[in-house]
């Protein structure tokens, strides 16, 4: 039975688990500092576990529908505490594990806000969670997870079964901006979704995947942890941490195992691309990956194009190159480009688009801004271009990007203020700005984010990738943002950018000079301020991405002047 054909044969998510092949491989995890460097378990072993933690949380007094905050280092101990929980029709959600990357005061707020809406039974923390922290957790009792759990002794099938309406789990934002919205999913949203991408992907149960990507985030939870074990297919891991300190090791192992799906978010291809050695990639086989897949908003072509180019002596394919729209409200994935093809690519007007439509010219001219599709909508999904009234654009035209499909969630959990606003008569408001060309869906950024500057319509991403090319600033640590100016009436375009080293600080005026007129030349407009940063200096949610929000009020905290709109 084809994995597809497998999905249709699942009620909830607890049937996939017990129907798994108890000898074949399912996980196998690298750990840098390990000895041996590989743990392999086999999905009975996985099994085992996950019924050892289920256990433990009963005796704990968790029960059906119980909310359980499972806050863990990434680990095959993670997942089967998570696959625990789904045993006993509890409802599992994975926070940001604290890392060297987190600013600990916005960490410390984040816990305590999220962990008190949730309102959870049981707060699983692992050994290694520091002490300090604990008194941040807000809720239930906390149990310290052993990272391997007594024998469990209860047959998956012993479990009382729920409903396919009942909330299979909690997903949440990546915590760009504010407090993170907790998405509840049900066992039928999320076997839609899996029912839905199996067969454009054109899943295969020679299929293996590897990530490196953290449970928190849809991409990583549904993609890379939900996904394989519905489908009963191998799956190699490395840490997020792990992962950042040695970023060759997410491709050895894809080479050593010869996996053929892997996602990643946009940075992640710039990052590869520039941060493995071409001594660490001499011996690399990547022939095997039939699909990786930029699921950030929006893709960046430069960004693939530069992966596609290092890694072709390696055997990667330009064609297994490909794209997805995806988020948490959605369970997973809206759109995803077709498997063996790169994903279509626009050569739009870059001064036209400013003005919100689209108009083709040559990919040599000056004006050009490359627009690379993120797929076709999955089947069962609507997807709409709309005006801020809601009322359909037609293609070519820019607005706010809605849809709807049978994976979509019910609203934010326990948060029906924020649903009203994301959920209206059916369609969800994704917060995007995008166009439809021939059926591809392209997305440009949040509307939020759009910098208006003189009724041009400015995208951050654009900006920032044009200000990361200088050789003193840190690749993807800028941030653009606008700044009302009442004298003018509109926007003013600021740049906040962190640069190499401390010692570039000495070279301001020459820097901000070279950045003011690379920015000018490339969208026609100034920007009114570049503010160079230290190393660290700009706040980044725990997926990774600019903290547009958090940066602009330290910034404002610095530059006081800057708040008078």
């Amino acid at each position: 039975m084809t994995p597809a054909a497998r999905f249709w044969t699942y009620r909830t998510l607890l049937d996939a688990l017990r129907t798994v092949p108890a000898g074949a491989r399912f996980v196998t995890m690298w750990n840098a500092r390990g000895a041996p460097d590989e743990e392999t378990v086999t999905f009975g072993q996985f099994m085992d576990r996950a019924a050892g933690y289920a256990e433990l949380y009963r005796a704990r007094g968790v029960e059906a529908r119980d909310t359980v905050v499972l806050v863990v280092d990434q680990s095959i101990a993670l997942l089967a505490a998570f696959a625990g929980a789904l045993l006993v029709n509890a409802v599992p959600t994975v926070l940001a594990y604290p890392t060297f990357k987190v600013d600990p005061e916005k960490y410390r707020g984040g816990l305590t806000g999220v962990t008190r809406n949730l309102q959870a039974r049981l707060l699983v923390i692992d050994e290694e969670f520091p002490r300090d922290l604990e008194g941040y957790l807000g809720g239930g009792a906390v149990l310290r997870l052993p990272p391997v759990p007594p024998t469990g002794r209860i047959e998956p099938r012993e479990f009382p079964a729920p409903h396919p309406d009942d909330i299979a789990f909690i997903q949440h934002s990546a915590g760009t901006t504010g407090l993170q919205k907790g998405v509840a999913l049900s066992h039928r949203a999320v076997l839609a979704q899996l029912r839905n991408l199996a067969p454009v992907l054109e899943l295969r149960d020679t299929d293996r995947v590897v990530s490196w990507l953290p449970l928190y985030h849809d991409m990583g939870l549904i993609a890379c942890f939900v996904l394989p074990l519905a489908a009963h297919l191998p799956l190699v891991m490395v840490s997020p941490t792990d992962w950042v300190l040695w970023p060759g090791s997410l491709l050895r192992l894809a080479s050593a195992h010869r996996c053929t799906l892997c996602w990643l978010p946009n940075f992640a291809f710039q990052f590869l691309a520039r941060r493995v050695p071409e001594r660490d990639r001499a011996d690399l086989d990547l022939s095997s990956l039939r699909a990786v897949i930029n699921c950030s908003e929006p893709v960046r072509t430069e960004s693939l194009e530069e992966f596609a180019r290092v890694y072709a002596p390696s055997g990667l394919a330009r064609t297994a190159l490909a794209s997805s729209y995806a988020m948490a409200e959605n369970t997973f994935a809206a759109t995803q480009s077709a498997p063996g093809r790169f994903p279509p690519t626009l050569f739009v007007s870059r001064s036209v688009l400013a003005a919100g439509r689209v108009a083709l010219v040559e990919p040599q001219d000056a004006d050009v801004r490359p627009l690379t599709s993120s797929g076709r909508c999955l089947p069962g999904t609507d997807l709409r271009i709309v005006t801020e009234a809601g009322a359909p654009m037609p293609d070519g035209m820019v607005g706010h990007v809605i849809l709807r499909s049978p994976s979509l969630f019910d609203g934010y959990y326990r948060r029906p203020d924020l649903t009203a606003g994301a959920l209206r008569d059916g369609w969800y408001w994704t917060g995007d700005t995008g166009v439809v060309w021939s059926d591809e869906v392209y997305i440009l950024g949040r509307h939020d984010d759009v910098i208006i500057v003189g009724g041009k319509n400015l995208y951050p991403q654009d900006l920032e990738e044009i200000v990361s090319a200088h050789p003193r600033i840190h690749d993807g640590r800028v941030v653009a943002l606008g700044a009302f100016n009442p004298d003018l009436g509109t926007e003013d375009l600021v740049i906040v950018a962190e640069v190499h080293a401390e010692d570039d600080l000495g070279h301001a005026v020459e820097i901000q000079a070279e950045i003011r007129q690379q920015v000018l030349g490339q969208v026609g407009v100034a920007p009114r301020l570049v503010h160079l940063v230290p190393p660290k200096w700009i706040v980044k949610s725990t997926a990774g991405k600019p903290a547009r929000a958090a940066t602009r009020q330290k910034l404002v905290n610095e530059r006081p002047e800057l708040d008078r709109g």
